[in-house]
């Protein structure tokens, strides 16, 4: 795993904003998930052994990720999801078996079945959300949409990701946030691995424009 690394476009020499643990690339994207890298399989066998720090190790490995992309699907029961997604992950863990890459698969696959769930109850029983936060105006330098990936982890950020049609904002968030590849996603969603990157390219443009448009320099 490469720490501290440079994103795309960027110059030796130049200062650019550092995600300790959070950088690596799916597919030639960086993303913002932490990464457990070569001690994966380890901490899962330690975990399906039933070692309560090795499952919380892949809590706060996937989690944090989890509830940005909960946020903005179900923004008035991420928190409510993430946790039944957990219980249904601590159901079936045992059972488990794949990679690193795989395990991030099967996670989110559970809470985009646990979304599902969610909006048709919330269907049936109409509730006011709360308000949405308002996007704040952020910085812009020379590639726009290398910004827009930085700045994924930001609040205001995935307020804008929100406003994007609904599979872009989805594949950006499984992509970018989750780390999950192209293959997955195209699995996860029911599109194909080319409509996943069209939406994938068309979404973080869509949010360099944003972005370009507040008129906001460093």
């Amino acid at each position: 795993m490469a720490v501290g690394c440079l994103p795309a476009g960027a110059r030796p020499g130049v200062l650019v904003r550092r995600w300790p643990n959070r950088c690596a690339r799916v597919a030639g994207l960086p993303i913002l998930a932490h990464v457990i890298g070569d001690e994966f399989e380890t901490v899962l066998r330690a975990a399906q052994g039933g070692s309560g720090e090795a499952f919380s190790r892949l809590w706060r490995d996937g989690n944090p990720a989890l509830l940005r992309y909960l946020r903005v699907m179900v923004p008035e029961a991420a928190e409510d999801v993430a946790a039944d997604t957990w219980v249904q992950v601590v159901r079936g863990l045992t059972a488990f078996r794949g990679d690193e890459q795989a395990w991030r698969g099967w996670l989110f696959t559970t809470a985009r079945r646990r979304t599902i769930d969610e909006r048709r109850r919330r269907s049936r029983r109409p509730v006011t959300p709360l308000a949405e936060v308002a996007p704040e105006p952020l910085p812009v330098c020379q590639d726009a949409a290398d910004v827009a990936i930085e700045h994924l982890a930001t609040r205001s950020m995935m307020a804008l990701v929100a406003e994007l049609p609904a599979l872009q904002a989805e594949v950006i968030l499984l992509r970018v946030v989750a780390g999950l590849d192209n293959e997955t996603v195209a699995r996860l969603t029911g599109r194909s691995p080319g409509a996943v990157r069209v939406a994938a390219h068309r979404g973080l443009r869509r949010l360099a424009q944003i972005l370009a448009e507040t008129g906001v320099t460093l």
